[in-house]
């Protein structure tokens, strides 16, 4: 017991609406339901959690993540009521601390647990038909802070971590457990094909499709690294993990569950680097500076690149660092920052084409081609085209080169090019181009479940105002009205 208010339980507690006393009766009944029947809190415990900061014992924490994740629709853990985990590695810290709230970094058993219960709980959200989302998003500047000296260290070896009392034997709360056992390498060969599939179907169909699928099959790759396999077998695991983790992230991003997807890639960037791939830890930590570019955030963009690039690793291949610099160069384009941009896009063009292709692409790296430095080239310069409009003939021939390419089905990745080429031709009036680009794209759009598309699509509409006078504009601002889901009309301004 700290004495002092539980201030994030507090404040999920005003959010739910319960009385101290219907809580206490929730709990109770919750538990008994997991089997846990001899469980006894009343109205008094609940204000000590609250007003005290008293911790309860398990598995009262994960009884109320699974009520307050129920009641307000979105994921809520055990760190997001402001409890610290029972059986956690390290030094014990302060959940609660604004700048760190999750008390990152993560031990491997802490991190398959979070896993686990996250994964547990989005799933459930889905079954309940409830709506993921209204958590705030971690700052950048916080992440970097929390995990950059973790990042920049080599994980221990399963034989070699120590032996902790393990809290993914619990009870589960709410939501179906794995039962840990072994697996061999064909069990691994076989997870590591089914995510090339769901990778396919999102690059082709966005991320609302699957998404509960490949939830499902990271809560089930949670669960089997409760067991301690051989070190081979646990590091491709990981992998594994990791690569879920990230598409799970960005498929959430893609339908605008935000907070939910800033957790996956914090989870990924913990799964890759346990797994030993720490270029493909600072990869996932690059998927969340381009969802901070995208909700108007490019500093802490800026902050999250920063730690992605250090902390990849000396084992970083050209490509892979080429990819880097595209984000960091977008994020510098939202800004305003033209010389800082063109300068990284010129490291990235340079180290795109010093790739001998002479070590084998890991797999998630193998889609970054040609067409996608120019399609983020062509992003960037039509960013910074609302600050310096001579750059949209710059973006206008990224955007170009990037659909000649444009010929292996992702489709989503054909729309942004649509739309960067769109935009840029609008900003250099030059409004009949800009009207076939924009209905290319409007054409396609159907055929996705991508709210990112729609968001991009919204800034290029904003820009067709100053030709309100043209006939075929009108007619597409009427198109575009007409055809822009409701939610997507409501959502604010991304950058």
């Amino acid at each position: 017991m700290t004495g002092e208010p539980n201030t994030r339980l507090a404040d999920l507690f005003g959010l739910a609406g319960w009385s101290k006393g219907e809580l206490a009766r929730l709990v109770n009944r919750q538990a008994a339901a997991m089997g846990h029947p001899q469980l006894a809190t009343d109205t008094s415990r609940v204000r000590r959690w609250i007003d005290m900061g008293e911790t309860p014992r398990d598995p009262v924490p994960r009884v109320l993540a699974a009520l307050f994740t129920e009641r307000l629709g979105r994921v809520v853990t055990i760190e997001d009521l402001g409890f610290v985990r029972h059986g956690r590695a390290g030094k014990r810290r302060d959940v609660r601390n604004t700048d760190n709230p999750d008390g990152l970094p993560w031990a491997p058993e802490r991190t398959a647990a979070v896993l686990t219960e996250f994964t547990g709980m989005d799933l459930m959200l889905n079954r309940r038909g409830l709506v993921g989302a209204g958590a705030a998003l971690a700052a950048g500047s916080a992440l970097t802070s929390a995990m950059h000296d973790w990042l920049h260290t080599d994980p221990a070896h399963a034989s070699e971590a120590p032996r902790l009392n393990d809290p993914l034997h619990a009870d589960p709360a709410g939501f179906d457990r794995y039962e840990a056992a072994p697996i061999g390498s064909q069990e691994i060969e076989a997870l590591e094909r089914s995510v090339e599939v769901f990778r396919a179907w999102d690059a082709a169909r966005g991320g609302g499709l699957q998404r509960k699928a490949v939830v499902g099959q990271l809560n089930e790759v949670g669960g089997m690294l409760a067991y301690r396999h051989p070190d081979h077998l646990q590091r491709r695991l990981w992998g594994v993990a990791a690569n879920l983790a990230v598409l799970a992230g960005w498929m959430s991003h893609d339908v605008g569950l935000e907070p939910t997807a800033q957790k996956y890639f914090v989870i990924a960037a913990h799964a890759a680097r346990e797994g030993g791939d720490r270029p493909r830890a600072g990869e996932a930590l690059s998927r969340a500076a381009r969802q901070m570019v995208h909700l108007g955030r490019p500093d802490e963009a800026l902050d999250l690149m920063k730690l992605a690039r250090s902390g990849s690793g000396e084992q970083i291949l050209p490509r892979t660092q080429a990819m880097l610099h595209t984000i960091e160069a977008w994020a510098q384009a939202s800004m305003g920052r033209g010389q800082a941009m063109r300068r990284t896009l010129g490291e990235a063009e340079e180290l795109f084409v010093s790739d001998k292709s002479d070590v084998p692409l890991p797999s998630w790296m193998q889609t970054f081609r040609s067409e996608d430095l120019y399609g983020m080239q062509a992003l960037a310069y039509r960013t910074l085209a609302e600050h310096e409009p001579a750059a949209a003939k710059q973006a206008q021939y990224f955007a170009q080169k990037a659909l000649s390419l444009r010929n292996d089905g992702r489709q989503r990745s054909k729309i942004f090019d649509y739309l960067s080429m769109a935009s840029a031709c609008f900003i250099a009036d030059d409004p009949e181009q800009a009207d076939r680009y924009a209905r290319l794209a409007l054409m396609s759009m159907g055929e996705t479940s991508s709210q990112r598309t729609w968001d991009r699509l919204r800034e290029m509409y904003r820009l067709t105002g100053q030709y309100a006078g043209y006939s075929k504009i009108e007619d597409l601002r009427e198109e575009i009205q007409l055809a822009m889901p409701k939610a997507a009309a409501k959502r604010p301004r991304r950058a």
